[in-house]
C-alpha cells in the first residue's frame, strides 16, 4: 500500500506500545501512520515474560503477531524509516523521516522507548537482555537459585540486593570500585550472606551472550550465571524535547493520567514514560494513548 502524507495520527515507534496505540486507533476508524526503524530495545532478549497468553515467547514472535493484528485495520499504515524531526502544533504537525520526506498529522504519539547507556566493558553489550539483565520480574525465574551478580553500588545496589535475594541465595554485589554502602546497609548485606567485591571489572567472559565469568583488572575472576545492572538511559529521539515536552527528574517524558504530554496534541506511551519496562505495561500504556487521542479528535471534530 502506498503511504499517503496526511493522517489523523502519526505514531513514532512501532513496538509493543506503538502497535497497541495503533490497534486502538484503527478500531476507532482513525487514519494512522506508524513509523518504526525495526530496532526495539529488547531485540536480543530470548524470551518475554509476564504477558498472559504469550509468556515465554520471543519478542520478535510476539511483535510479528501484534503487527499482523494491526494490519487487519485498513486505516492504519506502516512505514519503515527513522524520524529525524517533528515540528508544528496541535492539529498541524509535520513529521520528517530520513531527513527529506514529510508526513502530516493532527496528533502525535511518541512510542519511541529509551536507549540504555552501556558501560565500557567488553562482553557487556553482547550479554545485555540475555544474561546481563535489568529486571528480576522479567528474568529472575529463569535464573532462580543460580549464581548471580549485581553491578551496582550504594543505595541502588542495596535495594537491588534486597529485591533479588528473593530469587537466589547465591548473590554477589560487584561495586566495580570502592563500596559506598552505609554501615547499616553493609551489616544487613553481610547478615543476608550477600557477598561484596569492590575489585574493578575488566571484562565479561560469555558464550553467545550467556555470561560465564566476571574478570577483574587484577586478573582474578568470579564465575556467575547472571548479572543484574541498572543502567542510565536517554530518550531514543530528541524530538519530544525539541517540541517542548516536559520530562521527569529520571528522564522520562512527563504525561498525565491519559498519556498527554505537556504539549497540546502530543501523547507518549511505553518505556519512554515509565521505569516499569515490561511488555504488558507498554501495551496497556499504548491502548490508553490510542483511546485518549481518538477522544481528543472526536472532541475537536464534533
Amino acid at each position: 500500500m502506498e503511504t499517503q502524507s496526511q493522517f489523523d495520527v502519526i505514531i513514532i515507534g512501532g513496538s509493543s506500545a506503538g502497535l497497541s496505540a495503533g490497534l486502538a486507533l484503527g478500531r476507532a476508524l482513525r487514519k494512522v501512520l506508524i513509523i518504526d526503524n525495526g530496532k526495539p530495545c529488547n531485540r536480543q532478549t530470548p524470551h518475554s515474560h509476564n504477558f498472559l497468553t504469550h509468556d515465554g515467547h520471543t519478542p520478535a514472535d510476539i511483535m510479528e503477531v501484534a503487527k499482523r493484528d494491526v494490519q487487519a485495520y485498513p486505516t492504519v499504515q506502516f512505514l519503515d524509516a527513522t524520524v529525524t524531526d517533528v515540528t508544528g502544533h496541535n492539529t498541524a504537525f509535520t513529521v520528517t523521516v530520513n531527513a527529506t520526506t514529510h508526513y502530516y498529522a493532527g496528533k502525535i504519539i511518541f512510542a519511541t522507548g529509551v536507549k540504555d547507556i552501556m558501560p565500557y566493558m567488553e562482553g557487556f553489550a553482547e550479554c545485555w537482555g540475555i544474561s546481563v539483565i535489568h529486571c528480576p520480574y522479567c528474568h529472575g525465574y529463569e535464573y532462580r537459585g543460580k549464581i548471580t551478580g549485581i553491578l551496582a553500588n550504594g543505595d541502588t545496589g542495596f535495594e537491588l540486593a534486597k529485591m533479588i535475594s528473593n530469587w537466589t541465595d547465591q548473590l554477589t554485589l560487584f561495586t566495580n570500585g570502592a563500596a559506598t554502602f552505609t554501615d547499616e546497609q553493609h551489616k544487613a548485606l553481610i547478615k543476608n550472606n550477600i557477598r561484596i567485591t569492590d575489585s574493578e571489572i575488566s571484562h565479561l567472559i560469555h558464550k553467545d551472550g550467556y555470561i560465564e565469568q566476571v574478570v577483574f583488572k587484577d586478573e582474578g575472576s568470579i564465575a556467575i550465571n547472571a548479572l543484574y545492572a541498572r543502567l542510565p538511559f536517554v530518550q531514543h529521539t530528541d524530538a519530544p524535547e525539541k517540541l517542548g515536552c516536559e520530562f521527569t527528574e529520571q528522564g522520562h517524558i512527563k504525561i498525565d493520567m491519559i498519556n498527554k504530554t505537556s504539549v497540546p496534541g502530543v501523547f507518549a506511551c511505553g518505556d519512554n514514560t515509565t521505569a516499569m519496562r515490561t511488555l504488558s505495561a507498554a501495551i496497556a500504556s499504548g491502548t490508553l494513548a490510542g483511546v485518549a487521542v481518538s477522544k481528543d479528535l472526536t472532541q475537536e471534530q464534533f
